[in-house]
């Protein structure tokens, strides 16, 4: 789509939240409705109906890819979620790895596939594609990245020392899952898609090595990505960019050279600052904290009028183009879901002049 159209929804004053865990834990076996493309597209497309936006923000699971991976080396699903690698892949596994990516999808990638072509066929709402980052999702893959990722960081290389040579391989590994994933999402009939990359962010990316120079943020995180909007540019579809993890400016101005249509940030930024160092034709997203939605004591519901509003008044006053929204996904949280909805409501609707 053009860009004007993002545009034109923030001109209109577009609030949304990232909600379809929202509805999805409603269902009665929500579960199940993970791997059942065509039900979980109605969860998609009733969050856009119940938020009202034109936009159909699907379900943001970022283990999907991961589980793609150690599905394919016969990894047992229950052991997925805390699998990692302790040393590089052998030419086998690698040869094996990516004779996979041509293999039928896993039940719940097929099922997000699935679920876009839901959204076009019964709804009216724009189709968005859903998929971890790169970097993220090696953080998922390595126990331990942080002290490798300092060691590439000092200078020091793969050929050098095993550890920064696996961060590299889960890298590369990673840019081929996901690109296979997206180029499925794309044949499906997504116009946009939302790349996740949560994990970009000081905790893993030493800011005095950066502040030194170090080429870090480039190489794990820049060039990856900018292969992912390679191909969507290719197909045609839209990338919209998620990181709410904390980061430096620079961080920031990086991340926008990747030119997504929206740029989505964590409540640790300051978005009219922001505003600064992304260019106007990308549509800045958020950046409420609804991760602590779930407690009254972190956000009261009567003070999230007030934070909704401040954020609309000073982005209207730097004149940046901008969608009032959530931080990240809004989970549902055992025992606190009418909170957290009654707290949606609130930004959703409050009336800020």
């Amino acid at each position: 789509m053009k860009r004007e159209y993002y545009h034109e929804l923030a001109k209109a004053g577009l609030r949304m939240p990232v909600g379809a865990d929202l509805v999805l834990q409603e269902q009665p076996e929500a579960e199940k409705v993970r791997c059942d493309g065509p039900q979980l597209g109605r969860v998609v497309i009733e969050a856009a109906r119940r938020y009202n936006t034109p936009l159909a923000f699907p379900l943001m699971d970022l283990t999907v890819e991961k589980e793609r991976i150690t599905t394919i080396l016969g990894i047992p699903d229950a052991d997925s979620p805390s699998y990692h690698f302790h040393q590089c892949l052998t030419e086998e596994q690698i040869t094996r790895l990516e004779a996979g990516l041509d293999s039928p999808l896993t039940p719940k990638m097929q099922a997000n596939v699935d679920s876009l072509r839901t959204v076009i066929a019964e709804s009216d709402r724009i189709a968005v594609g859903m998929s971890i980052g790169p970097f993220s999702l090696m953080t998922k893959l390595i126990a331990d990245p942080i002290a490798p990722i300092y060691l590439a960081g000092s200078g020091v290389t793969g050929e050098e020392d095993a550890g920064v040579r696996l961060v590299e391989q889960m890298i590369d590994l990673s840019v081929k899952v996901i690109l296979s994933s997206l180029k499925a999402q794309c044949a499906a009939g997504a116009q946009a898609v939302f790349i996740c990359e949560p994990a970009a962010n000081i905790a893993y990316l030493s800011p005095r090595q950066l502040q030194k120079g170090s080429d870090i943020f480039e190489r794990f995180v820049m060039a990856p990505n900018r292969k992912i909007k390679a191909l969507l540019d290719e197909a045609g579809v839209d990338l919209i960019l998620h990181d709410c993890g904390e980061l430096t400016d620079k961080m920031v101005s990086d991340l926008a050279t990747l030119d997504p249509v929206i740029l989505s940030l964590g409540s640790s930024r300051t978005l009219w600052e922001d505003a600064a160092r992304v260019p106007k034709h990308i549509v800045l997203y958020g950046n409420l904290p609804t991760k602590k939605f779930y407690s009254d004591d972190l956000v009261p519901r009567d003070q999230v009028p007030a934070m909704a509003c401040e954020l609309i008044r000073r982005m209207r006053e730097v004149g940046h183009p901008f969608i009032l929204g959530s931080e990240c996904d809004v989970l549902s949280v055992p025992g606190s879901e009418t909170t957290i909805k009654e707290k949606v409501a609130a930004f959703l609707h409050c009336d800020c002049g």
